[in-house]
């Protein structure tokens, strides 16, 4: 990695990380990922049911997704920037009780204005966890392994997607909303256990150690990854927002759910093969994540009416996402080096916009063009992403790290 890493600043996490790959700890930060994906995406399986419930719209309903993107957004920044001083396990466990609290009192809420408020709480707390979970993951292990560290912590994300949103709405369907809810609790709760006795702690910055945001932001490398994170994520939303309408306009309405589990299980393998080359192969994993991505938009976009074509260009697509989150926070991390927990905050910050514009961008394309214009439009934000990712050869997604 590039020299400024070399002690990545954390001469407590290089220096007495175990050589031996700490998978129980790392699956600690995997789960919690897992339930803050599950916890932002599991109202929108859901809706009729809460807002039958709440006595509110379904499109009101919908809002409590909204709101936990907003908290996230919102919060990522400002927390990240005024926790550096504390100490990461009692920060990461304290995020974890916020999820705990959030979701009990979704569970238990009658009134559609304080589930929207334990939702904003979810969200804050959102923020916060993402923001800490690569750096933590990088400081558990030596240099060289950060790399298959921080994919190991984001296996959660995928696994969410594809499996835990389909079987949480199926359990929900069945025992209630309410019922999911309190169970995303018990969840929490355990998990908090696990990481108080698995999860080994760090310190955080020291008073003359901390790091502005202008300064971060203004570190070699890191614009062109955030660009990256926030054009890729863009285009990828998108279309995974409307999926169903795009699948409806192709013969393929009722299809949704297979097509969805193809991508989930092809993000599985994309982010298996991330995290066995991602630490010597960044730059050109990156490279054809995006490459990837564009021939499935192409794809896509040519193979209106062919099932078989929009089924592989869907898994084509899953393989290029599944790996992403974990190529943009690792290359981030590895930028910022002792700073990676703030410039993480400005990954999630662009994460949650990118998300916010995908459902907005989205809408308005499906209103006013159609199903039609998501191809164009995905390869258009997609060329310029393979460009500046290709133009960060020295600093940011670099061809090569000192180690």
């Amino acid at each position: 990695m590039a020299a400024h890493d070399r002690s990545n600043g954390r001469g407590d996490g290089a220096a007495t990380a175990s050589a031996r790959f700490p998978v129980v700890a790392l699956l600690a930060l995997a789960t919690a990922g897992f339930i803050t994906i599950l916890t932002e995406a599991l109202p929108a399986g859901l809706l009729p049911q809460i807002g039958d419930d709440l006595s509110v719209s379904e499109a009101l309903a919908g809002q409590l997704v909204t709101i936990y993107a907003i908290g996230s957004l919102l919060a990522a920044i400002p927390l990240t920037a005024v926790t550096q001083g504390m100490r990461r396990k009692p920060l990461l466990v304290a995020a974890m009780i916020g999820f705990a609290v959030a979701n009990t009192v979704t569970a238990l809420s009658g009134h559609y204005m304080l589930t929207m408020a334990a939702r904003f709480v979810a969200g804050v707390s959102a923020g916060l966890l993402w923001a800490l979970l690569a750096g933590y993951a990088a400081r558990m292990v030596p240099e060289p392994m950060k790399g298959r560290a921080i994919a190991v912590a984001m296996v959660g994300t995928p696994l969410a997607l594809s499996l835990g949103i389909p079987a949480g709405t199926f359990i929900g369907t069945g025992i209630g909303w309410r019922a999911c809810f309190g169970l995303m609790s018990i969840l929490t709760l355990l998990l908090i256990a696990w990481i108080t006795v698995k999860v080994q702690d760090f310190p955080g910055q020291t008073v003359g150690r901390r790091h502005s945001l202008r300064g971060v932001f203004g570190m070699a490398g890191v614009r062109p990854v955030l660009f990256v994170t926030l054009a890729f994520v863009l285009a990828h939303n998108i279309l995974y927002t409307y999926i169903a309408p795009f699948l409806a306009a192709a013969g393929m309405g009722d299809r949704t759910g297979l097509a969805l589990l193809v991508f989930g299980l092809t993000s599985l393998i994309g982010i298996w093969a991330v995290g066995m080359l991602i630490d010597r192969r960044l730059r050109a994993l990156t490279l054809a994540s995006t490459v990837l991505f564009g021939l499935a938009a192409l794809a896509l976009g040519i193979s209106s009416g062919n099932p078989g074509a929009i089924y592989a260009a869907v898994a084509i697509w899953g393989l290029s996402f599944g790996g992403a989150p974990t190529l943009f926070q690792t290359a981030l991390a590895k930028t910022a080096g002792d700073a990676a927990d703030v410039a993480q905050s400005m990954l999630v910050t662009a994460w949650n916009m990118a998300m916010a514009g995908g459902g907005i961008i989205g809408g308005l394309l499906l209103e006013r063009i159609g199903v039609s214009a998501f191809a164009p439009v995905l390869l258009c934000l997609l060329v310029p992403t393979l460009i500046v990712a290709w133009a960060a050869h020295k600093s940011g997604f670099p061809a090569t790290y000192t180690l």
